[in-house]
């Protein structure tokens, strides 16, 4: 993939996160992606079980998620970093502001390994 293709590919997947589109957000990961939440030494195995489940909370506990302001890094045709800001909201408390990183290894076209450093609580437990 192209260092352009990487970086697209990111932000659909991100763009898939922020309209809470479950089945799009996970086809973006290969069947046996690991998910790690580097900050917190959690991980979370496997697209259908514990990545969906993952996200499934993530969807409920916020009514709005945005991430924004892209800073790309690709690093050859199957590794990109990227930095960006995170938006949590829920109706009546105030909004959640963060800065991540993530770390995307890719196999093919798709998420294999994903290990993200991010500010504040654990929005992903």
């Amino acid at each position: 993939m192209s260092a352009l293709q990487l970086e697209q590919l990111v932000e659909k997947y991100f763009a898939a996160v922020d309209n809470k589109d479950l089945s799009t957000a996970l086809s973006f990961f290969t069947p046996d992606a690991t998910f790690t939440i580097a900050t917190y030494q959690s991980t979370f195995k496997g697209r259908d079980t514990e990545i969906s489940e993952m996200f499934e909370r993530l969807f409920a506990r916020y009514d709005k998620i945005l991430h924004s302001n892209f800073d790309h890094f690709p690093s050859g045709p199957n590794k990109i970093s990227s930095m960006f800001e995170v938006q949590n909201s829920k109706i009546g408390l105030p909004t959640i502001y963060k800065n991540n990183c993530n770390f995307f290894k890719l196999q093919g076209n798709y998420f294999h390994e994903v290990y993200v450093y991010m500010s504040g609580d654990n929005a992903l437990a």
